[in-house]
């Protein structure tokens, strides 16, 4: 049987066992939430040996080289040791600089971090707090706009996270981990076509910053923006009202349920989808149904963890 080391630790696993499970049934903390390869919470750096990835081109090949995995994406084929992701050493020091309430349930972070980071809208980040607590999040800022990274955090549930944040206080320090792309992105290349720009809760934060990218290249054709929020309640609706006064190609629907959100979309749409499981799955029904074909649907799913 393979002998899997970690800290101080060693200990004998079944061949071909998920390596982020084996760490978490011996007590070793280790974030996670996705797991699918997607928000890059779970990394760990292979000290000695090499397990088998599943997904090899989750990661890009400088932090490969350097041995990162993501443990949810490797299987423990052989003799392995690791080291758990350290913000305190890997991360990127961020203060906090602003902190407001965009609804009842939404919290506004405003972050400028030690060095210039470069990204583009749309892309998310793992925030760890200084408890050592990590969460992907999606930039709602715009690259150029000004210096601070911007997030929105739904708190409306309890959550070891979001408790944490209630607590943040302006010139706090939290550490920035990986940086992963996603889906959501704007392409000028999209410059004529409609945009139709779908969102639950929070999944308004990447689509924020991909509307305004898309005005800033001066996007031609229209653009929809649905933002679909039950007891949870709207947000940006102000900022997002006064963009559609400034630009008339851009088209605005608040409501309560995603079967509203989809409408009758052109057939040349290109379609941003964020929010939960369930809303992603739901419209990218409704779109195949309408006839957009699945290139022009790009979806990123929020998962809960706490």
């Amino acid at each position: 049987m393979p002998r899997l080391r970690c800290a101080d630790r060693q200990w004998q696993t079944a061949p071909g066992a998920n390596l982020l499970d084996s760490l978490l049934e011996q007590g070793i903390a280790v974030p996670y939430s996705c797991r699918a390869g997607a928000c890059h919470s779970c990394l760990v750096r292979c000290v000695d040996g090499e397990p088998e990835d599943l997904r090899p081109e989750a990661l890009d090949a400088q932090r490969r080289a350097q041995g990162w995995r993501l443990a949810c994406q490797c299987q423990v084929t052989a003799d392995l040791q690791v080291e758990v992701y350290d913000p305190l050493k890997e991360g990127l020091p961020a203060r906090i600089e602003q902190l407001a309430w965009l609804s009842e349930t939404v919290l506004q972070v405003r972050l400028r971090s030690e060095r210039p980071l470069r990204y583009r809208a749309g892309e998310h980040l793992v925030l760890w707090t200084e408890e050592g607590i990590a969460r992907p999040y999606s930039l709602a800022s715009l690259p150029g706009e000004d210096e601070l990274l911007e997030f929105h955090l739904g708190c409306h549930r309890p959550g070891a996270f979001c408790d944490a944040a209630r607590r943040w206080q302006v010139g706090q320090t939290l550490r920035l981990g990986e940086r992963h792309a996603g889906a959501l992105h704007y392409d000028s290349a999209w410059a004529e076509q409609p945009l139709l720009l779908l969102a639950a809760g929070t999944g308004l934060a990447p689509l924020w910053g991909v509307l305004r990218e898309a005005l800033r290249q001066q996007h031609a054709g229209p653009i929809r923006l649905v933002h679909v929020a039950g007891s949870a309640g709207h947000y940006l609706v102000e900022p997002l009202q006064a963009l559609a006064r400034q630009y008339p190609q851009l088209s605005l629907a608040f409501c309560s349920d995603a079967d509203a959100a989809i409408g009758r979309p052109s057939r040349q749409s290109i379609a941003l989808v964020c929010g939960g499981a369930a809303f992603v799955e739901r419209c990218g029904r409704q779109l195949f149904m309408a006839g957009l074909p699945r290139r022009q649907v790009l979806a990123d799913v929020f998962l809960a963890r706490d």
